[in-house]
């Protein structure tokens, strides 16, 4: 009778892969952790936390921002560092849920405002007026506009919000809000190609992100199997 041998199965989880994940996220990781901790060190400077009658208008305090901002790059930086390195399935499915939600966000958000355009520059021009009308009221947005006006050639030319930090600031803002709308549009149009270059890359590395993530966590598994 024949002697059937059986040749061992040598397959393991792909460390190429593994580490690909673990050292792209870390970067993220990091750096979500920076921007957050700029956002609560200016809400530190105001005094925000001790006064938090100032987050009535939280959504145009740039601190604000960095700390959400900051905040969804750190947890998607950190689901995605340790459930490679830890090989933990389920920070893995975090992490590619958390990329897919992200990633459909984004093409919502350009389906619509590509659809409603007209109400998003209406939207865009009530938030230019209320931006002005707290500027003094946050250092952040004061240094915000400041630089805007100082260093954006474009937004020279149009006098975007233009005479704002004079103490006697008119109710007239109407010019220098369609001056900002009008300059932001044409920053757009002249540097239409590296920004859809930008968001296009990024998609593509969310894509891949989702896919690495899921074939990582498939590998485990069938190692897992081979255990049972």
């Amino acid at each position: 009778m024949p002697v059937r041998k059986y040749r061992r199965d040598t397959s393991e989880v792909s460390c190429c892969l593994k580490y690909v994940i673990f050292g792209f996220n870390v970067m993220f990781w990091l750096l979500g952790l920076g921007i957050m901790a700029v956002g609560v060190w200016a809400w530190t400077e105001k005094d925000t936390f001790n006064n938090l009658s100032r987050l009535t208008n939280v959504a145009l305090d740039p601190a604000f921002i960095l700390i959400l901002v900051g905040t969804v790059t750190f947890i998607i930086g950190f689901t995605g560092c340790v459930g490679a390195l830890r090989e933990n399935t389920c920070l893995l499915a975090a992490y590619a849920i958390f990329l897919a939600l992200l990633l459909l966000f984004e093409m919502t958000a350009g389906v619509l405002g590509f659809i409603f355009k007209d109400w998003i520059k209406s939207q865009a021009t009530g938030g230019f007026q209320a931006f002005i009308i707290h500027y003094r009221e946050d250092p952040d947005q004061q240094n915000l506009i400041d630089w805007i006006q100082e260093d954006w050639e474009i937004i020279k030319n149009k006098q975007c919000g233009y005479d704002v930090r004079k103490p006697g600031y008119p109710g007239e803002r109407s010019i220098f809000e369609r001056g900002c709308l009008r300059a932001g549009e044409e920053w757009l149009e002249l540097n239409l190609v590296p920004v859809a270059g930008t968001i296009v890359s990024t998609m593509v590395l969310q894509i891949l992100g989702i896919c690495f993530a899921q074939n990582l966590r498939a590998d485990i598994f069938a190692q897992k199997a081979k255990w049972h």
